[in-house]
């Protein structure tokens, strides 16, 4: 293991699904001798892709670390999942990386997740690399691709590679900087012909049919990059050749400081290019001791602590999954100081101490021990019960947390019920175990719809999760129809007269009471008055009154929900010496309320939600169309940035419960939304008798 952090470089593969990212860190790991062959690349037998129900889908789900070393640099490869449920995934990665690999597909070129995955690397401040892969596809074109690379993403872009040959004939790769040709030989005779062994790089001559080609863009390079150094740019004007190594030391500043984007190219499948992308990764990404110190919050103070392998251990846990043979495990990134064995750290959520025993390496699912960890690298520790992915695991004395990352609300909430009775005891702990290793995941249970509600990304994050609670905690659920929280209230005054009498031989119950009713502004809740005089309701049974008012209204009015915003006014009633009691008076309230209601103009309230949807300006009038057609009143639409728009909307919470859904189609996986309950509000006419027939 590096003790040294500048032969460390910890490296996010990022990407819309279907990029081939998986595929290009099988391919990186090949080329760089970490594993002996590639392996075929379906889901399951890769490095990266080994969980049941990544295999099951033929897609990425979870980030998996995946090391490899190039000359002499151990670099952290982290391939996070493409598809938009699981961004999560991607934002944690990019969080604990110090530089962002953008991989896009040469054939379908920049695609929603592209830009998502760009603009949280932007909003991260971290430097980034572009790698145009599959040019060895049908309709691959690296020009095209390039073309919308910088179309979307602006001032910066800078080709450092060409292609040798187009889609099946993509063969070799041409170095901009170097103005070399690297040629990739078909592998030897009798060699599996399904891309299992990388092909063998050699230097040779640029094609003559290149070459104009050639010298223009490395021009274009070499002037991009001096232009960030006054001496070179000088000396370069001075009519001066740079020296490759001098080019490639100011490439590598203008990348770490986000003023230059490289696009290399290549393909996966074939491995043609992945050893140069591996060898620019080393070279371009800066270290974990270059990057600035990390911000972390000590009580109300914060303080900033610097990649040092010789100060305090401090560890913050980037991710938390369940191991087939060891259990609950925690990838945790060293931020500080060296780690070994049986450490003693606090974790600063929960107070509690951790005792690190056993370190591990991680690579995919596979792990293999070592003595010390330091500072800027990654280690897998065992059985951390109390800790939880986000948290932070300090020194004693020192209470400081390394932010976790800020990551999307759950946008798709759903009820669960347990199959079974022995299903019922085991599922609040089993969905706490999932939220402990899933951040993106929640659970709650509503005391007034009395279900258990999950809140994920989407509908297939759902169905992972469902398979997950099955495979992992043998947990039985089944879905049913999310109950929304409607109330009722009333439009005009009324009064009823309510009375309990009940003889049944020696003391009897009896009370008569008499109640006014009236409406209340929205949001007022209930009041209830005392006017009675001259002792026609006891002093000591009033608050029976009012329990009983309130009792009856909890468990609903006429339409069978919980009642709101009236003001109650007790003023007149009957008691008996010996057989008035508390539950007399309770009874007759809750009487008499029900009478007073019917006659009072009840309507059905339905909780409003405010809600901000973020999405690409291209896409505002579907979203707009399709707002108005869930009775959305559209508040107002601000600029956000890149393209985007933030439109403010008030709309009905049932109107939402599969918005997150419906949102992704409209936009191609690309607009995002915020919601939270506002307000109450009436229900059209229209829809009342249907919301109270499915109450009842």
């Amino acid at each position: 293991m590096p003790h040294d952090p500048t032969a460390i470089r910890n490296v996010a593969l990022v990407g819309h699904h279907g990029a081939g990212k998986t595929t290009l860190a099988e391919a990186l790991l090949a080329a760089t001798g970490a594993i002996p062959r590639r392996g075929s690349v379906e889901k399951g037998t890769t490095t990266c892709d080994f969980e049941p129900e990544e295999i099951a889908r033929q897609l990425s789900i979870s980030t998996a670390l995946a090391p490899f070393t190039v000359n002499g640099v151990k670099v952290n490869l982290l391939d996070t999942p493409g598809y938009a449920d699981f961004a999560s995934e991607m934002l944690t990665a990019l969080a604990r990386a110090d530089l962002a690999v953008v991989v896009v597909n040469g054939t379908d070129g920049v695609q929603a997740q592209t830009k998502d995955a760009w603009r949280a690397a932007a909003k991260l401040g971290l430097p980034r690399v572009i790698v145009i892969n599959k040019l060895d596809r049908e309709r691959a074109d690296f020009d095209r691709t390039l073309a919308e690379i910088r179309a979307a993403f602006g001032a910066g872009v800078a080709p450092v590679e060409l292609p040798i040959g187009a889609e099946s004939a993509f063969h070799g790769v041409i170095d901009l900087l170097g103005d070399t040709a690297t040629h990739y030989d078909t592998p030897p005779p009798n060699t599996p012909a399904d891309g299992t062994v990388p092909p063998v790089g050699r230097e040779g001559p640029i094609p003559a049919e290149l070459l104009d080609e050639e010298h223009e863009v490395h021009e274009q390079l070499v002037e991009g990059i001096v232009v960030g150094d006054d001496s070179l740019m000088e000396r370069y004007l001075g009519g001066e050749s740079i020296d490759y190594h001098e080019l490639e030391k100011s490439l590598a500043s203008g990348v770490a400081s986000g003023a230059v984007f490289p696009v290399l190219c290549c393909s996966g499948l074939t491995g043609v290019g992945v050893d140069r992308l591996a060898r620019l990764i080393e070279e371009l990404c800066p270290t974990p001791s270059s990057v600035p110190p990390i911000t972390v919050a000590a009580g109300d103070t914060t303080t900033e602590i610097p990649c040092d392998p010789g100060g305090a251990v401090l560890l913050t846990v980037a991710k938390t999954f369940t191991d087939t043979h060891t259990g609950k495990m925690s990838l945790c990134k060293v931020v500080s100081g060296t780690l070994t064995p049986d450490t003693v750290l606090v974790n600063t959520r929960t107070r509690e101490e951790e005792r690190l025993h056993a370190l591990q390496v991680l690579s995919g699912h596979t792990t293999t021990p070592t003595t010390s960890v330091a500072a800027g690298d990654f280690v897998a520790v065992p059985r951390l019960n109390g800790t939880r992915t986000g948290d932070t695991l300090a020194p004693k004395g020192q209470p400081v947390t390394v932010p976790p990352p800020q990551l999307p609300a759950p946008a798709l909430h759903v009820a669960v019920r347990p199959a079974t009775r022995a299903d019922d005891d085991k599922l609040m702990s089993a969905l706490q175990r999932l939220c402990d290793e899933d951040p993106a995941l929640s659970v709650s249970r509503d005391d007034e719809t009395h279900q258990t509600v999950l809140g994920v990304s989407g509908e297939v994050h759902l169905a992972v999760t469902l398979e997950r609670l099955e495979r992992k905690c043998n947990v039985h659920v089944e879905r049913e129809e999310l109950r929304i929280p409607y109330r009722e209230t009333i439009t005009a005054p009324a009064q009823a007269e309510g009375k309990h009498k009940k003889q049944s031989g020696g003391h009897g119950q009896f009370g008569v009471c008499h109640l006014r009713l009236e409406p209340l502004p929205r949001g007022e809740g209930f009041v209830f008055h005392d006017k009675v005089v001259g002792g026609a309701i006891p002093r000591q049974y009033i608050p029976a009154v009012e329990k009983g008012v309130i009792e009856a209204m909890a468990g609903g009015g006429v339409f069978g929900f919980p009642v709101v915003d009236i003001a109650v006014t007790v003023d007149d009633g009957k008691a008996h010496s010996v057989d008035s009691n508390e539950v007399s008076f309770k009874m007759a309230a809750a009487a008499a309320i029900r009478q007073a209601m019917v006659e009072a103009g009840p309507i059905l309230l339905e909780p409003v939600s405010k809600l901000d949807v973020t999405i690409p300006a291209e896409n505002q009038g579907d979203v707009l169309g399709d707002l108005h057609s869930r009775r959305a009143r559209i508040v107002g639409t601000d600029q956000a940035d890149d393209g985007f728009q933030t439109v403010t909307a008030f709309a009905p919470t049932a109107e939402l419960t599969r918005y997150a859904v419906d949102l992704r189609a409209l936009t191609a996986g690309r607009g995002t939304f915020a919601v939270e309950h506002d307000h109450y509000d009436s229900v059209p006419d229209h829809l009342t008798a249907t919301i109270a027939r499915g109450q009842s």
